[in-house]
């Protein structure tokens, strides 16, 4: 199934070093999942990886791996929702002469929980929004003019959901998703104009750490990391603007038709039972 879904991805190891030597690549929430794996992807190339998450361990870890190989390592542990830890982390990537050549936006939280459990967690809103949206639009008013210089590429990691018809139980994380997904869109001709390559990846859902407290997702097909990691890769030599799965319109009709059932179907115990969280 897995395979019928996703498919394969072809990486062009020539293509990808030849593009990425001597540059410099900045991914954040890179201490798990999706950001990991593509920091491994990456680690066979003349590039220099800037790796940002609040896990420092993990990344002195990954630091220590991927310098066994081609690819240059810079760390940062930073929660990029502490408005100090940004401005310290801004400040560090300001200290490279080179500037960057390439940001993946993917750091990113999930929650998933219904309204009538959400009455009094305004925070739940808050914490989505502060890492989902302002961490990336302030990492990027930052450094727009070092990628403009380079004429570099932003890679902003998004989900299918923004295809599609808003589901229950999600309206913290798909709120926050939405508003950088319409920045990034709204900024994108603009940057492009000045030489910025801009690229959005709307992902399935993909097994990493964030999906493990939902129950029901333990048996659902899942995109595999080191699967998305690549897709990541390949655009950076591709330049690709935007990603999809084939399958895209089939899901986009079934979140219509089950919006549908659910407001003619879903008893009032349903919307108030207690969803998982993240």
């Amino acid at each position: 199934m897995e395979k019928l879904l996703f498919g394969s991805v072809h990486i062009n190891m020539n293509k990808l070093q030849k593009e990425l030597q001597g540059k410099t690549v900045l991914i954040t929430g890179a201490s798990s999942g999706i950001g990991e794996r593509l920091a491994y992807l990456l680690a066979d190339t003349e590039s220099h990886l800037i790796l940002v998450a609040r896990r420092g361990e993990k990344l002195s870890a990954l630091k220590e791996q991927i310098e066994k190989r081609a690819a240059q390592v810079s760390i940062f542990c930073a929660d990029l929702r502490n408005e100090e830890e940004m401005r310290s982390f801004l400040s560090f990537l300001h200290t490279f002469p080179q500037g960057l050549d390439v940001v993946v936006s993917n750091a990113g939280i999930s929650i998933r929980r219904s309204i009538f459990e959400s009455l009094d967690r305004l925070h739940d809103f808050k914490r989505t929004m502060a890492i989902n949206y302002f961490a990336p639009v302030e990492l990027l008013l930052s450094v727009i003019p070092m990628l403009k210089k380079n004429k570099g590429q932003i890679i902003n990691i998004s989900t299918i959901n923004m295809w599609m018809i808003p589901l229950p139980f999600w309206s913290a994380y798909q709120a926050s998703k939405s508003a950088f997904d319409t920045w990034f869109r709204s900024v994108a001709p603009e940057l492009n104009a000045s030489g910025i390559t801009t690229t959005t990846i709307y992902l399935p859902l993909v097994r990493t750490p964030m999906i493990l407290p939902t129950a029901s997702y333990r048996d659902t097909p899942a995109m595999s990391p080191d699967h998305a990691s690549k897709i990541i890769a390949k655009t950076m030599y591709t330049k690709r603007r935007i990603y999809t799965p084939w399958w895209l319109v089939f899901g986009q009709w079934g979140s219509v038709l089950f919006r549908c059932v659910w407001e003619r179907m879903a008893p009032a115990a349903v919307i108030r039972k207690k969803g998982d969280n993240r």
